[in-house]
């Protein structure tokens, strides 16, 4: 497949608002893709869209998160395994989890650095070990595409970093949304930048400045 993503003068709409005109993108496998841009420039729209071509394909982190309060982390991340297990299974491992579960889950908690929240509910988390199990959830989907609306926003840069990197490393392609602009040069080889319902910016990293990214955000 020489295309993953494609758009070809399409409008992208949140209800009936046209929230980007004129789109025309392609994002090719393999490619590890930064969006940038002000908040309601579009890029939740964009990543919506994009889920929509190829979803079964796609690990997907939300920007708030969309985890269940009441439930444990350990749960929470064990959800990602859904599509890949049959009803009884699932049921089974919301009770007992099963040995294979417990290690891969707990190995992937070193990762992230929540091993020691496993057992706790969502509600008693704080903002950063919240959005860690997100994208915990996200990577135990175990499919080839990552998609990430804002997905280190609540961790510092140091280990958004380290964390960009893990998730990156895990997926063949992904796109993600951002606000740092030194993370996107430094973890990503492409950056899309949104403005005014428009793309206005298609460029791989090696040939971009801080300067350049600041002007999506003057």
């Amino acid at each position: 497949m020489d295309v993953l993503f494609s758009f070809r003068g399409d409008h992208l709409y949140q209800g009936a608002r046209p929230v980007l005109t004129d789109l025309t993108l392609t994002v090719r496998p393999g490619e590890k893709v930064a969006l940038l841009g002000r908040s309601g420039a579009g890029k939740s729209t964009l990543l919506g869209a994009l889920r929509c071509q190829h979803a079964t394909q796609v690990a997907w982190c939300p920007q708030d998160g969309a985890l269940v309060p009441m439930l444990s982390a350990f749960h929470n991340i064990y959800m990602g395994a859904l599509p890949r297990h049959g009803v009884g299974y699932s049921l089974l491992n919301l009770v007992w989890p099963q040995a294979r579960e417990r290690q891969a889950i707990h190995a992937l908690a070193r990762q992230l650095g929540i091993e020691d929240c496993l057992r706790v509910s969502i509600d008693r988390l704080s903002g950063g070990q919240a959005q860690r199990v997100a994208l915990g959830r996200a990577l135990y989907t175990r499919r080839p595409v990552l998609l990430g609306d804002e997905p280190v926003s609540s961790v510092d840069e140091h280990q958004a970093q380290r964390l960009l990197a893990l998730a990156l490393s895990q997926h063949d392609s992904a796109v993600v949304a951002l606000h740092d602009r030194s993370l996107a040069l430094s973890c990503f080889d492409r950056v899309l930048g949104l403005r005014d319902g428009a793309l206005v910016l298609d460029a791989p990293t090696s040939g971009l400045t801080l300067a350049d990214l600041d002007a999506l955000y003057a």
